[in-house]
């Protein structure tokens, strides 16, 4: 069974996000750091590993790949395992191709969405102000190991996510956790830079 399309491309689209701790509250000037931080990485190229866990499923969706990130709003899902395709999202454009085909979706037809597509924007562009806008942020540890949580404040948007939590080290991501507001899970661990 798949997952509905607009939940699929949501998680697909927060997934990329993966490339732009310890407990305890941050000192208000932590954000700003971890900020200057993720605005600093104009690239990325990194391998991932992706575990889905839905309820309309009897186990879990395993994927693993590459994710690209090109500052200010590209960015690049190529899923390697268990069947290619690839992803990327260009000028708020998300093309879809596997084997021959390609779709084209703008995601202005996804309204609900949109909120959480400028989330992840901003997050790897360093925009506090935007994220600030569209989430109540909990920033946890300091910028050695640090754990950002965005819940939606729009309420369209939380009836589908109830919060992502982006964990990382300095201006490098870690991993990204998606709780859907319905309890499905999603967790992409990112690994090593890979070479351009």
């Amino acid at each position: 069974m798949t997952m509905p399309r607009a939940r699929r491309a949501g998680v697909l689209l927060l997934a990329l996000c993966a490339l732009a701790g310890s407990a305890g509250a941050a000192a208000p000037d932590a954000l700003d750091e971890l900020m200057q931080a993720l605005a600093a990485r104009r690239h990325g190229h990194v391998s991932y590993t992706e575990v889905q866990q839905l309820a309309v499923l009897d186990r879990p969706l395993r994927s693993s790949g590459e994710l690209i990130y090109d500052a200010p709003d590209r960015l690049e899902k190529r899923i390697l395992e268990p069947s290619p395709e690839t992803l990327v999202l260009a000028h708020g454009v998300l093309s879809a191709t596997r084997g021959k085909h390609t779709r084209v979706v703008e995601l202005a037809a996804w309204p609900q969405l949109a909120p959480l597509i400028e989330g992840l924007r901003a997050t790897l562009a360093g925009d506090r102000a935007a994220l600030e806008r569209l989430f109540s942020l909990d920033l946890a540890g300091d910028l050695a190991h640090w754990t950002l949580t965005l819940e939606p404040r729009d309420p369209a948007a939380a009836r589908s996510v109830a919060s992502v939590r982006i964990s990382g080290e300095h201006a490098e991501l870690r991993s990204v956790e998606i709780l859907a507001a319905d309890g499905d899970r999603s967790l992409l661990t990112l690994g090593a830079e890979l070479p351009p």
